[in-house]
């Protein structure tokens, strides 16, 4: 196995994490900002400002609690844009990080070197890592989170009877990223070992590229893939279930219609992302797009990046 160094191993993860944020925000997915696809209120430039903003965060992953980092991102975000970005994709992509970094006899950076050189299979050995890191969070990882959470002021965050944001935790941060597993699909991740992303995103992102597809493309397909799965919470949460249930039946059908594949499939997206945009974007699928950051995270981080 090579040796690689701590700071070798920081920056290389890092940079993989940034690079998967680009990536998501440029592909076109349909509800979603891209290029040349703004919001009233947020546009591209506030995604690649936001992938830039991580990097001192990410760099330190494998020196301090994974809460810290989450706030310390959020904290270095805020300071670059006015609106929440990427609060959902911090969440997931600082534990992929921490694990990928690993701290082992070794030392840091032991795991990726493992990860990328040595392991059959890097997507199953990120995510028995990705557990180990799950099992070891605290009540002060969770403080830190819920700090770095009233800092990004989610929209349509409301309140939970138990271990609410604006009160202090008495559980670890996967027990209350539990507690809400049922509402956010990014909590569920917590609660289940980032199942979502490595048995549907990862799977439909690495089989798209495989098939050649170029990385919006694949992006996109693996997008669809996630939505058609499970229903966005994040529309859940603003507009309600039916309305996410049904967005999720209307990605099924374009997938079924050849998605990104065929013509008929790329109208069908394109008729698909104009029917989620309004004034409030009530049919945003933020959080399915953070999952796919997620995914592409994981693809770079076992295949790394091929044009």
């Amino acid at each position: 196995m090579s040796v690689v160094s701590p700071r070798a191993a920081a920056v290389q993860v890092t940079s993989l994490a940034q690079l998967a944020c680009m990536l998501e925000a440029s592909a076109p997915k349909p509800g979603n900002v891209s290029p040349g696809r703004p919001f009233q209120d947020l546009r591209y430039e506030d995604f690649v400002a936001s992938a830039i903003a991580i990097g001192p965060a990410f760099e330190c992953v494998g020196q301090r609690p994974l809460g810290q980092t989450v706030r310390a991102a959020i904290e270095s975000t805020r300071a670059w844009t006015s609106t929440n970005t990427n609060l959902g994709i911090v969440l997931l992509l600082a534990p992929l990080a921490q694990a990928a970094i690993g701290v082992g006899g070794n030392g840091v950076g032991s795991h990726f070197a493992e990860m990328r050189e040595m392991t059959p299979d890097p997507i199953t050995f990120l995510r028995s890592r990705v557990r180990e890191v799950l099992a070891e969070t605290t009540v002060g990882d969770a403080r830190d989170v819920y700090a770095a959470i009233r800092l990004a002021q989610p929209g349509g965050l409301g309140q939970a009877d138990a271990q609410d944001v604006a009160d202090e935790p008495t559980m670890t941060l996967r027990e209350v990223m539990g507690l809400a597993a049922e509402r956010d699909s990014v909590a569920s991740e917590y609660a289940t070992g980032f199942e979502l992303t490595f048995t549907v995103g990862a799977p439909a992102l690495d089989r798209a590229r495989a098939d050649g597809l170029a990385w919006d493309d694949a992006i996109v397909e693996a997008f669809l893939t996630l939505l058609a799965k499970k229903p966005d919470t994040h529309i859940a949460r603003r507009a309600g279930l039916a309305p996410a249930e049904e967005v999720s039946r209307r990605a099924r059908s374009v997938l079924e219609a050849g998605g990104v594949r065929s013509a008929t499939g790329r109208q069908a997206i394109d008729d698909m992302d104009r029917a989620l945009r309004d004034v409030r974007h009530t049919l945003n699928p933020g959080t399915t797009a953070d999952l796919a950051t997620a995914a592409i995270f994981v693809v770079l981080l076992a295949r790394g990046f091929r044009t």
